[in-house]
């Protein structure tokens, strides 16, 4: 398996394509099932042609019939290291008790293994988009929407009422558009909801604003989790205001530590909502989304949170 970062993927191909030359230098090997704990959607196709790259041609008949890459919608929390704890074990991780991995079971080739707590979905891109809309999104919202509020960790954010009320409606928003689309359980969605707010609001953790919002750029992406979730809803009908207020918060979120958040206040301050919409979210700034965002933002300003 892998979970060593989007952005680190191509550097380790190499390394799997190696592996997998050594293996299939026998024609009859069983089949090599790779799962990608990483956050991607189509990290499969991804990582399968990075290794194709480094992968002598000879090979590639086997890569195509018998390695699979598996794709994992990863939903576990790991709470902040001291440096204390790193300085005493440098490979300590520690994670919360939630403990389930939904992973595709198209994806493998040959027999699914028995991996504990690995769960085998038919309809995985269901639950890639659940993770995505439900968890990423609520947690994005969470961090952007306290940011303004003055948190400085999530469940500070997370236990204040107005910041609840608004997770909530995100939630809400982006269920019935799960359920509209995918024809998922709704009262499970709305149990994990109440879940994911519960585990958000673990002290433990010592889970910060900062970290959970850093990066608005990716995280206001077209596809990410706010405006891939606002748009996600419109497709099915559903007005997703909460979803446009989340991301009004996430175009207005300047924390001076993040890099990403100064480039997207330059650009809100030199080219406005159209700049933003434009070449962050890559959206039209006429579009009923960004008609709502820029809505949302004015209640942002009405109501004093800038």
């Amino acid at each position: 398996s892998t979970a060593v970062g989007v952005p680190v993927l191509p550097k380790v191909a190499p390394a799997i394509a190696a592996g997998i030359a050594k293996r299939f230098e026998n024609p009859d090997a069983p089949p090599l099932n790779f799962i990608i704990c990483e956050n991607l959607i189509g990290a499969g196709p991804f990582l399968r042609e990075k290794v194709r790259e480094c992968l002598d041609p000879r090979f590639h008949a086997a890569l195509d019939e018998k390695v699979g890459f598996v794709e994992a919608s990863i939903g576990r929390m790991v709470p902040f290291m001291t440096p204390e704890q790193r300085a005493e074990d440098v490979l300590l991780v520690c994670v919360e008790p939630y403990c389930e991995l939904p992973v595709d079971a198209q994806g493998f080739k040959g027999p699914i293994p028995h991996i504990e707590h690995m769960v085998a979905k038919p309809n995985f891109a269901a639950y890639v988009e659940r993770k995505l809309f439900v968890h990423n999104a609520s947690h994005a919202a969470t961090a952007y929407i306290g940011h303004l509020r003055g948190h400085e960790y999530t469940w500070q954010a997370i236990e204040d009422p107005v910041v609840r009320k608004e997770v909530e409606g995100l939630l809400a928003e982006t269920r019935a558009g799960l359920v509209a689309k995918y024809g998922l359980d709704a009262d499970d969605l709305k149990a994990h909801g109440e879940d994911l707010m519960r585990r958000f609001a673990n002290k433990a953790l010592g889970d910060s604003v900062a970290r959970v919002g850093k990066d608005p750029i990716r995280k206001l992406g077209p596809n990410d989790r706010l405006i891939g979730a606002g748009r996600m809803c419109l497709e099915q009908g559903i007005e997703p205001r909460h979803v446009a207020f989340a991301a009004a918060a996430a175009i207005h979120y300047d924390h001076p530590d993040d890099p990403a958040a100064a480039q997207v206040q330059r650009v809100l301050e030199e080219r406005g909502f159209k700049g933003v919409f434009t070449e962050v979210c890559q959206i039209e700034p006429d579009s009923p989304l960004a008609k709502l965002i820029v809505d949302e933002s004015r209640r942002l300003l009405s109501e004093g949170w800038l």
